[in-house]
């Protein structure tokens, strides 16, 4: 795994750089302070990852993350940074992580070893067996703490829309997620995933029990919580030919 860095401040450059050399198996391939010079590198080099401060000269890094993410090979993103502002930008062009200086060194051995798993399951994603095949996401990042957390689509249990923003769950945390819950639907894998509801997606895995309800609609009671979803009588038909009833 090939990674560069791009920080303007020389003594947090190395100190970044011997944490990822000490505690993962990345590749650093080169450091840059300038936001331009990253851009013209990228046109003839590629890279795995991209360890991104967000106060850099010429091209600052939210502005670097957006041209990236238009590549053909998108690079993972992670932003570390003093400015905690931009994690709702970062989240909307998929940042791997957002880490707020000053930082813990936990901190980034934990992001290290998470962005060496995900990429070794891409790199299993894209093998010949699996070009042309529908491949399900495994994660999502959500938000909390104006941080982006890489979450196992797995361990979440069901959303709620809140007005403008939608809340997201998982057994034991809450994360605000800036969209409306359509638009995380949209990002959740449909096999695992069903909109029961205008204001509720659940998990299907995670459904405990299906309690009759008013109308013939029903209460779904979860693994592990106390809170029941409804699903409405517009989705009724569509939830019964999905679980077989």
């Amino acid at each position: 795994m090939k990674a560069i860095i791009v920080e303007d401040e020389f003594l947090a450059q190395e100190e970044l750089s011997y944490l990822i050399k000490t505690h993962s198996g990345i590749e650093i391939v080169d450091k840059f302070d300038d936001g331009l010079e990253v851009l013209k590198y990228l046109q003839n080099h590629q890279v795995d990852a991209i360890f991104l401060d967000i106060n850099i000269p010429s091209l600052d890094g939210v502005l670097l993350a957006q041209n990236i993410s238009k590549f053909a090979h998108k690079p993972y993103i992670i932003f570390i940074t003093a400015y905690k502002e931009h994690a709702a930008e970062a989240f909307e062009i998929e940042a791997f992580d957002y880490i707020l200086k000053p930082y813990h060194e936990s901190r980034i051995v934990t992001m290290l070893q998470k962005l060496e798993t995900h990429f070794k399951r891409d790199r299993q994603a894209d093998t010949p067996a699996a070009t042309g095949s529908n491949r399900v996401s495994h994660s999502i990042n959500l938000i909390k703490d104006e941080r982006i957390i890489v979450t196992d689509i797995n361990d979440i249990y069901y959303a709620a829309a809140q007005e403008k923003v939608t809340q997201v769950y998982t057994r034991r945390e809450e994360f605000t997620m800036p969209m409306n819950i359509s638009e995380l639907c949209n990002r959740l894998p449909a096999e695992h995933f069903f909109r029961c509801h205008r204001s509720y997606c659940v998990n299907l895995s995670k459904i405990r029990e299906i309690v009759p309800w008013f109308n013939n609609t029903y209460i779904l009671r979860l693994s592990d919580l106390d809170f029941e979803v409804p699903v409405s009588r517009s989705r009724v038909k569509a939830f019964r030919q999905l679980m077989g009833l």
